[in-house]
């Protein structure tokens, strides 16, 4: 997937510039949802476990500490590493679907190549399952990787395909999924409807990232906000359910707020004399003064 050009990494998570070179002003759509709390301990859990146990080093573990240890260090990345394998493969795919994208505007494309890195790393099957599913909706691309801002709520975010199918225009946003155990792909978060709300209530979208040109936002009114995951054995689309995305824009509005205190807050205390917690001394001790006799 290209890389947004006006996209940094931050110490408050991905923000944009208004042009290259510029300074970070408002959070990403992502970073925004990143705001709202995951609960992954199970998981966690699990990929330790499960990597422990596939250790061929556990049988030995238990009469060495110093391997007993390593069994357990690399069982505690376990999840990590999993995650970084996944989001390298998914950036692989999407820069494949935004490659499909580009041919069909006719524009400069590398379909062969990102193709042929799917294959260096035996995930051809993804290709063939989104091509599939293009020739089965037949989008017709209106732009690629497109990124939009919306300076009232303050965020902006890259769209991974606007086209219109059937007929209409759609905000599509690709998400890389695993196989279930009945080989199918597994299905889209809910989240992804606050990702697709925020792309539709854009104000403004880019034209030049290096003249940081931008031009009022032309789909606000896109009546199909689809999300398509992207699997190894099948590719499905879901679209986002039009009663929920009122819910889902002010849930979206109120994690913005909440990025906006927390990022306030720290700094604040960047400040050496604005620490978040300080010291408390004890209370003076009571002395009894002896009453003088009014008489």
């Amino acid at each position: 997937m290209t890389q947004p050009r006006l996209a940094t990494q931050t110490d408050q998570g991905r923000m944009y510039a208004r042009a290259v070179g510029g300074e970070p002003e408002v959070p990403s759509i992502t970073t925004v949802i990143g705001q709202q709390a995951q609960d992954l301990g199970g998981w966690h859990g699990y990929m330790a476990a499960k990597a422990a146990l596939e250790d061929d080093r556990s049988i030995r573990a238990g009469r060495s500490a110093g391997l007993r240890h390593a069994v357990i260090r690399d069982a505690a990345g376990a999840a990590e590493r999993y995650r970084d394998q996944a989001a390298a493969r998914g950036d692989r795919i999407h820069e494949y679907c935004e490659n499909v994208a580009l041919r069909a505007l006719g524009e400069e494309h590398d379909v062969e190549g990102t193709r042929e890195t799917l294959a260096l790393h035996a995930e051809s099957a993804w290709a063939d399952r989104f091509d599939e599913w293009w020739e089965l909706y037949r989008p017709e691309p209106i732009a690629t990787e497109l990124t939009v801002w919306n300076q009232t709520v303050g965020y902006a975010g890259t769209l991974d395909l606007v086209a219109r199918i059937g007929g209409r225009v759609c905000l599509i946003d690709y998400k890389t999924k695993g196989t279930d155990r009945k080989g199918r792909v597994k299905p889209l978060d809910a989240k992804v409807i606050m990702q697709l709300v925020a792309g539709v209530k854009a104000e403004e979208s880019l034209v030049d990232a290096e003249t940081g040109s931008w031009e009022p936002w032309p789909h606000a009114d896109a009546p199909v906000l689809l999300g398509v995951a992207l699997g190894e054995t099948e590719v499905r689309a879901q679209q986002a359910n039009p009663d929920l995305l009122e819910g889902n824009w002010y849930k979206f509005c109120a994690l913005r707020k909440v990025w906006g205190h927390q990022r306030a807050l720290e700094l604040q205390c960047q400040d050496p004399s604005q620490q978040p917690l300080m010291a408390v001394v004890p209370p003076p001790l009571s002395v009894d003064l002896p009453r003088k006799n009014a008489s």
